[in-house]
C-alpha cells in the first residue's frame, strides 16, 4: 500500500532545478547491443491520464538499460544495490543474479553511502523547491512550502521511493526524470535518478519495506551510514543602500548690496562737491564705507606789509606822498 498521505514527502533534501536539470557531460552512443525487449519496455505509456513519451532506446547506451545481468553478491533477494560509480541500480533477483538499470547521480547522491529502507511510495511525487533556490528564482514562489503538483515536467518524474536510515529521514531518494539524457552521468541535482519507465518498472516489484544498500564512491560495501555536510545556501548580497543627495547650499542675497571695492586704481581721493547730498546710512548688519570728507580750500597768498604812513593820515588813509617841484 503506497504511503503517500501518512508520509507527505516532499523532496527538500534532493535539490532540484528545473534551469539546470542537463548532464554534466554529453551522452555517449550505444557501444552494446540494445537488450530484444527493451524497445516495447521504453514504449510511450500513458499512465494516470498522462502520456508518457517513448525513451530513444538507440540513444540510451545499452549499458544503462534495464537488463538482467550475473552479479555476485550475498544480499537476500529483493535487495536494491546502488553503485554510484557505475551509475547501476541492481534489484537481486536470485542467486547472483540480478536486475540492472541505468541511473543518474545528482549533487546530493555525492559521497553518500550507507544502508536504508523504503519507507513510501508515491506516484507523480510532488516537487517542493527549498527556499533558498525560490530565493534565486522568484518564478518559484508560487510552489513555496505548497509544492508543484506531480506531472510530465515535474522534476521527479513519474515515480519515488523514499528512504530513512534507523528511522531517520536524511533526505535520499530514487526517482525518476524527465530528462533521460542525463542518465549514466553526474547529473546537475537530485539523487538517485531513473528513466521514467525504469521507476515505474522498480516501483512495480519492490514493496515497502525493502532494503537498500548503498556502496561507497569506490563501489566497495559500506561499513556504516556516511552522509556528506550539506553546503551552506548562499546568503544574498545586500542591496546597496543609496546615498541622499546633499541638499544645496543658498546663500541668501543681502537686502542692500555694499558698495563695491574698486582696486588697481590711482589713490587719489576723488572730492565731492559741496552741494552733494550725504551718502544713505546702510543697514547696522552691513558694514559702511565712510565718504571721502572734501579737501579744504588752498590759503590765500599773504599780501606784503603796508609802508608807514609819513603823514598825517586823511579820514583814516595815508595820503599820497607829496612831489618837490
Amino acid at each position: 500500500m503506497v504511503m503517500v498521505a501518512a508520509l507527505s514527502f516532499g523532496l527538500a533534501g534532493c535539490e532540484m532545478d528545473q534551469a539546470n536539470m542537463g548532464t554534466m557531460s554529453a551522452p555517449q552512443p550505444a557501444a552494446a547491443q540494445v537488450p530484444a525487449d527493451n524497445a516495447a519496455h521504453y514504449a510511450a505509456v500513458v499512465d494516470a491520464g498522462l502520456n508518457v513519451p517513448a525513451i530513444p532506446v538507440d540513444r540510451v547506451p545499452a549499458e544503462f538499460q534495464r537488463q538482467q545481468v550475473a552479479y555476485k553478491t550475498d544480499q537476500p533477494v529483493g535487495t536494491i544495490i546502488i553503485d554510484p560509480s557505475t551509475k547501476h541500480l541492481y534489484l537481486v533477483t536470485g542467486n547472483n543474479k540480478a536486475l540492472r538499470y541505468g541511473i543518474a547521480v545528482g549533487r546530493a547522491g555525492f559521497g553518500w553511502s550507507g544502508e536504508a529502507d523504503i519507507v513510501g511510495r508515491t506516484t507523480w511525487p510532488k516537487w517542493i523547491p527549498p527556499h533558498e533556490m525560490i530565493d534565486r528564482r522568484p518564478e518559484l514562489e508560487k510552489y513555496r512550502d505548497v509544492g508543484q503538483p506531480g506531472g510530465l515536467t515535474n522534476p521527479l518524474g513519474a515515480r519515488a521511493l523514499y528512504l530513512k536510515t534507523n528511522g531517520v529521514d536524511y533526505g535520499y531518494r530514487i526517482h525518476g526524470t524527465p530528462e533521460w539524457e542525463s542518465i549514466g552521468h553526474n547529473a546537475s541535482s537530485g539523487c538517485i535518478r531513473m528513466l521514467n519507465q525504469d521507476v515505474m518498472d522498480l516501483y512495480n516489484r519492490v514493496p515497502d519495506g525493502t532494503h537498500v544498500v548503498v556502496l561507497t564512491e569506490s563501489g566497495q560495501f559500506p561499513t556504516g551510514l556516511h552522509v556528506p555536510p550539506k553546503v551552506p545556501a548562499k546568503k544574498p548580497k545586500p542591496a546597496a543602500t543609496p546615498v541622499a543627495a546633499s541638499a544645496p547650499i543658498i546663500v541668501p542675497m543681502p537686502a542692500v548690496l555694499p558698495a563695491p571695492v574698486i582696486t588697481g586704481v590711482p589713490t587719489t581721493p576723488v572730492v565731492a562737491p559741496a552741494t552733494t547730498a550725504p551718502a544713505a546710512t546702510a543697514p547696522a548688519a552691513t558694514a559702511t564705507v565712510p565718504a571721502a570728507a572734501p579737501a579744504a580750500p588752498a590759503p590765500e597768498p599773504a599780501a606784503p606789509a603796508a609802508a608807514p604812513c609819513a603823514e598825517a593820515l586823511v579820514n583814516g588813509v595815508c595820503p599820497p606822498p607829496k612831489t618837490t617841484p
